[in-house]
Formats: C-alpha cells, sequence, structure tokens
C-alpha cells in the first residue's frame, strides 16, 4: 500500500508544478506521510487516511498565512500580471472577433484585437484576461 501512496504523492506534487497553488503539495506531502504510516500499519486504512488528512490540514494551516503575507508584501508582483506593455510576436494572424496567437518570450498566448494584424507583426499587450491577451500594433492606438 505504500506504494499506492507514494505514487499519488508524486502525482499531486507534479500537478502541482503545473499549477502553483500550493494545496496539491500539501495533499502529496500529506499521502508521503500515509505511505510512512504504512510500513508500520500496512492493514489499516483508517491510519493511513488520517494522517494523510492530518499531514495535509497542518501544512496548509501552518502555510497560509506566510503566502497571504508574501503576497500582500509590497513588491510581489505575479510575472503574468507584468505582460501588459510588454512586446510580442505573431505568430497566427488575428481578425477582429477572431483570436489569433501572439508569442510573448518563450511562451504562446491566445491574442485579440480590435484590429487584423498579420502574422510576423510586432504587437504591444494592453491587458491580460484569464487566458487571453489584448493586444494592438506596436505603435497603434489603445483598442
Amino acid at each position: 500500500m505504500s506504494a499506492v501512496w507514494l505514487i499519488i504523492g508524486a502525482v499531486l506534487i507534479a500537478a502541482e508544478m503545473l499549477t502553483l497553488t500550493f494545496y496539491l503539495l500539501w495533499i502529496g506531502i500529506g499521502a508521503w506521510a500515509a505511505a510512512a504510516v504504512s510500513l508500520y500499519a500496512p492493514d489499516n486504512l483508517p491510519a493511513q487516511l488520517l494522517t494523510a488528512a492530518a499531514t495535509a490540514s497542518l501544512l496548509l494551516l501552518l502555510t497560509r498565512p506566510i503566502a497571504r503575507k508574501v503576497r500582500r508584501s509590497r513588491g510581489y508582483r505575479d510575472p503574468i500580471d507584468e505582460l501588459a506593455g510588454r512586446e510580442g510576436r505573431v505568430i497566427s494572424p488575428i481578425a477582429p472577433g477572431q483570436p489569433g496567437i501572439v508569442k510573448v518570450d518563450s511562451e504562446t498566448w491566445s491574442a485579440v484585437a480590435d484590429a487584423a494584424i498579420e502574422a510576423g507583426e510586432t504587437v504591444e499587450i494592453v491587458r491580460r484576461g484569464t487566458a487571453v491577451l489584448e493586444v494592438r500594433r506596436k505603435g497603434g492606438e489603445t483598442p
């Protein structure tokens, strides 16, 4: 049973690397704690589940205030929020009402604009939505 807990923990921690929320990290560490308990009590599933839940809950309670304090601190900026004002290159043409693809540094984003923009043109990011950038032609007026 400990191998199952180790795999669950590894999958959750790998998923955490994609989401960066820290919730999955604590649950993954809880799964690893349950794996340790399963070495000593392999047939006691309730103890393993209780250990996993208690470990994840304790880590969450202890670290959320710290994370909240860091996020509120002066000087903390989410790198994604810093996209506005940066430049990108259009990879797939953008038509009014039809999203295209823009490359900013090494990342590609869906993007919309009020005017048609051809592939290869340089654009400026006006604002970032949840998953779509609003852009304008470099040197153009704000949409």
